[in-house]
């Protein structure tokens, strides 16, 4: 049997070999519990940002707590006074007055939603409206509250412009909404025209007038001159004018907006009664009401955190001039004040340091 010749066989391919430093061995050919160290390192790149992200996120669920405790330390006079008059107090008129706080939170909830197209979570947004609650006492002119509802919103999957539409038409509709309701009251009522020193001057309403012409020549005067804030100022007007035609063509929209802000001073007004008949106020409760929506209509522009401060100096104001006595005006008022926001803030920041840690803020 004779063998082909050497020249007939095909020759061999030739294989290009990749030089490893000695000690190294290729990914396929080495065990299956070792991992390279090229392959290793995204790993360690991704395990340290995700332990970056756990400790941002507890950082942030834990800073409400320690904000509200600095806060609660250097007012504690007051919730120290208040809770004593508190205990002294009719307590079936303070359970009026904590169903009435209660049911204010549902109606902040239904005007949110009102003022917004997209269909929200009904209990989720019942517990953001509760968390903005405490955020809104540590920044003023509602900012912690607008805060806390514009992150939950985006959460939702609501883009910028939609939701920060949305918060603009709260705030535009929360206090249009309120004038009517006052007339309501003044001309409904005989006992709330006795409006003495409250009624302002000529003077104060030509300098608000003037404040409300600068504000506004001053808004125009920026989009005329910094070109850049053009583009932007445009799509939010756009994005604001397209919702608010698309939510006034839904009723369901239009009861949760108007109504929910027309009857969210109102129940305001009845949780202060109701401190107010639990320590012997003598006034009616529809003095007490209309008191509140002169006092916030007056101090609506003053950055104050949560309207304390202005709203209540100028609330305890306004029922002196309605007949009052000075210092229970002024327990209604520091009462009130502990029973909507001292006794809800530790559940509610805790409610927001919960948002915060399950990502729904």
């Amino acid at each position: 049997m004779s063998l082909p010749p050497l020249d007939s066989l095909p020759a061999p391919t030739p294989t290009s070999v990749t030089p490893t430093a000695p000690g190294d061995t290729p990914c396929a050919a080495q065990p299956a519990s070792t991992v390279c160290s090229p392959c290793a390192t995204p790993t360690r790149s991704t395990t340290r940002h995700t332990s970056l992200a756990r400790l941002t996120r507890l950082v942030l669920a834990l800073l409400p707590t320690l904000l509200i405790g600095t806060w609660a330390a250097l007012d504690r006079r007051a919730l120290r006074d208040g809770a004593a008059r508190l205990g002294d107090a009719d307590p079936w008129w303070l359970l009026a007055g904590v169903f009435f706080t209660l049911l204010g939170w549902v109606v902040a909830g239904c005007v949110r939603q009102g003022a917004l197209p997209d269909r929200l979570p009904p209990g989720l947004l019942l517990a953001s409206q509760f968390a903005a609650g405490a955020a809104n006492l540590l920044l003023p002119a509602n900012i912690g509250a607008h805060a806390v509802t514009l992150r939950f919103l985006q959460r939702q999957g609501i883009p910028l412009a939609r939701a920060t539409a949305s918060l603009a038409l709260y705030s535009l509709v929360k206090p249009v909404a309120r004038m009517p309701v006052l007339i309501a009251f003044l001309v409904a009522f005989e006992d709330t025209r006795r409006l003495g020193g409250i009624a302002p001057d000529r003077w104060t309403l030509l300098l608000a007038a003037g404040s409300v012409t600068v504000g506004l020549a001053t808004a125009f005067l920026l989009l005329a001159v910094v070109r850049p804030l053009r583009r932007p100022v445009v799509g939010f007007l756009r994005t604001a004018l397209t919702d608010v035609r698309l939510l006034h063509t839904r009723p369901s929209r239009v009861l949760a907006l108007w109504g929910g802000s027309a009857a969210a001073p109102v129940l305001q007004g009845s949780v202060i009664a109701s401190v107010g008949f639990s320590l012997g106020l003598p006034l009616s409760w529809a003095q007490v009401v209309f008191a509140l929506l002169i006092a916030s209509t007056a101090v609506a522009a003053v950055p104050a955190p949560g309207g304390i401060g202005p709203v209540d100096a100028a609330l305890v104001f306004t029922m002196v001039a309605l007949g009052a006595p000075m210092g229970l005006s002024t327990a209604t008022v520091i009462c009130y004040r502990v029973l909507t926001v001292w006794i809800p803030l530790l559940p509610g920041t805790l409610v927001l340091s919960a948002l915060v840690h399950r990502k729904v803020l």
